[in-house]
């Protein structure tokens, strides 16, 4: 009798466990939700209609987009809440444009776009993203929930693409999934060290039922993250931050070199430039960063780096990271302590284990810690004569360019000239977007932003084609400023089609093309190397007949123009103000200016 008892005890345990089993089975599903929650059939509400309501609580302004039939309801329904939806010709571009609005307005940048081809057109843009720590969510469609792995139109494994770019990916499986999944999305986007997130929705997620009555399958709505943006504040270790304080303290020679992190959210830009200030540190400043200490700050060193880092004896990383644009950290000097500042451990030790070695580490916002490390040097000042002899140098080295600009070229205009009469003649405002290899390797030389967040660049992945997404996004957040969009003749290939989009969408920008007929940041390694310009050449096209093709104003600027130069760029400028998007052909020749620059 005992083992009767002990078999149907075990039985009645496992009977439960399996009824508990199809019990959280059909929660997984959704059948229990659809017990409780009837279908309303004929209703013609849609999936599209939650995503943008999302949006809208959280103060998106903007959605970027090349149309496609699996996000029409997204964008229809964006459209209808006010959120503007700005259509580019290029994928990447909407991503690129996403990435400016993002990087300007502390807030989410986003992108729609259709499914398959769509979305891999995005790749290098989502890319370039994680890797200029850009906060943005790209929505992308997807085939039906139930004719995926079928051979459905423009059916692809997504997801696996998108997870080694992405700081959060999710497929969309049920409607009632969207609003949470948009809400996590965007706060993701945004936490810690920011970066790209991806949402994928099946179509049958986003159309009414009716229209997918074979295939289907909230919360409160939410304050928004504009009211309460993230704080990325990493508490600081405070024995740490003493070591800093006491090692600059006691430095002869530091320096600082800031990168784009510095410019993120929390700390504002104006209370970092004070912090730089009262320190009196030589500073090098990269990337986002550019122009953080206005036009002509005493403090500011643009040229000889790798000399004066051969020289320092404290070196503060804030938010640099040692990759290629360091040399991998071999061009510190091992006998400098080294402080450095990073929100993301990774890059926080990028290369510390081969050629340098951090005195002291903190994974933390470089641009907190500035205003902390200011705040306990209160009366301390870095020795003038150090930040003296390096402006000296500084000043030497910007005549030498000054006169190498003056110099007359085998023919056309002397591209160092050019940039030079375009940084003289540009408004105090003005936002400059860096797209191309040489001559706009030139122009990080010679173009001086005027103020914080008034340079863009792709940033570490050195990607072309930003151009016209950025200038887009730059100018919709600034719409008072003068934006110019600094190309290379190569680079100008992936972007000029979005002049149509600048005509259409009343954004005149102003562009400065250098060309010179070739991939000449390639071409100057690969003939000396591999005795061949094979794939390096191009033409002297008429790039300005094609944005007057796309309702712009185009001019071709050559030799016979030069004594006019700053008058043919003013004129631009009043296309511009008067609402044109304007492009300046101009054809350069070749200088040795940027001789030994790398290209890979």
């Amino acid at each position: 009798m005992e083992s009767f008892g002990t078999i149907g005890t075990v039985l009645g345990c496992s009977a439960g466990i399996a009824v508990g089993g199809l019990v959280f089975a059909a929660y997984k599903l959704g059948l229990l939700y659809q017990l409780f929650h009837k279908t309303e059939t004929k209703s013609p509400r849609h999936g599209g209609e939650s995503v943008a309501e999302v949006l809208r609580a959280h103060g998106v302004k903007y959605v970027f987009t090349l149309v496609g039939g699996h996000i029409s309801p997204i964008l229809v329904a964006c459209e209808k809440l006010g959120i503007r939806i700005v259509d580019t010709r290029h994928e990447a571009t909407a991503v690129f444009a996403a990435d400016a609005v993002a990087r300007l307005s502390g807030t989410v940048g986003i992108a729609a776009v259709t499914a398959g081809p769509g979305l891999t057109n995005t790749v290098t843009a989502v890319k370039n993203a994680q890797m200029a720590e850009s906060p943005l969510l790209l929505m992308g469609g997807a085939a039906g929930t139930l004719l995926q792995g079928r051979g459905a139109l423009q059916d692809i494994d997504q997801m696996s693409l998108f997870k080694p770019l992405c700081k959060f990916c999710a497929s969309i499986r049920t409607i009632r999934e969207i609003v949470p999944t948009v809400r996590k999305a965007l706060a993701i986007a945004q936490s810690g060290t920011p970066g790209p997130v991806f949402i994928e929705f099946p179509i049958d997620t986003l159309y009414p039922y009716h229209l997918v009555s074979k295939e289907f399958g909230v919360k409160n709505p939410p304050k928004g993250l504009m009211g309460k943006i993230v704080s990325c504040f990493f508490s600081f270790n405070t024995n740490q931050v003493q070591k800093c304080i006491e090692l600059v303290s006691r430095a002869k020679k530091p320096v600082i070199l800031l990168g784009s992190q510095a410019t993120l959210p929390p700390t504002p830009a104006d209370d970092i430039r004070k912090a730089l200030e009262d320190l009196g540190i030589p500073c090098f400043l990269g990337g986002m960063s550019r122009g953080m200490l206005g036009k002509d700050s005493p403090i500011h060193i643009r040229q000889n780096r790798r000399d004066a880092l051969k020289e320092a004896d404290v070196v503060l990383l804030a938010g640099t990271v040692c990759d290629f644009r360091l040399s991998y950290g071999r061009v510190l000097n091992r006998r400098s302590k080294i402080i450095a500042v990073n929100r993301d451990k990774l890059q926080l030790m990028k290369n510390s284990d081969m050629f340098w070695k951090p005195t002291i580490a903190i994974q933390g916002d470089a641009g907190s810690f500035l205003v902390r490390l200011s705040n306990g040097l209160k009366g301390h000042r870095c020795p003038e004569e150090w930040s003296q002899s390096l402006k000296a140098g500084d000043v030497t080295k910007e005549n030498a360019n000054r006169a190498k600009a003056d110099e007359k070229t085998e023919r056309h205009l002397n591209p160092l000239k050019v940039l030079h009469c375009v940084d003289e003649v540009m408004a105090e405002d003005s936002i400059i977007v860096a797209d191309g290899g040489d001559f706009v390797g030139s122009a990080a030389y010679i173009m001086r932003p005027r103020g914080p967040m008034r340079w863009l660049d792709p940033g570490a992945f050195g990607t072309l084609g930003v151009g016209g997404g950025f200038a887009l996004g730059a100018k919709l957040c600034r719409p008072e400023s003068e934006v110019w969009i600094v190309y290379g003749d190569g680079s100008l290939g992936y972007s000029v089609a979005e002049f149509d989009t600048f005509t259409r969408h009343k954004t005149p920008v102003i562009a400065v093309v250098g060309n010179d007929a070739c991939w000449s940041q390639i071409s100057r390694e690969q003939v000396p190397i591999l005795g061949s310009n094979v794939a390096c050449g191009l033409a002297f096209t008429d790039y300005h007949l094609v944005a007057d093709g796309y309702g712009g104003k185009g001019y071709l600027v050559g030799r016979e123009d030069e004594d006019r130069l700053s008058d043919i760029i003013r004129q631009a400028q009043r296309e511009a103000q008067e609402g044109k998007a304007t492009l300046l052909n101009v054809l350069i020749g070749k200088t040795n200016f940027r001789e030994g620059s790398i290209s890979v």
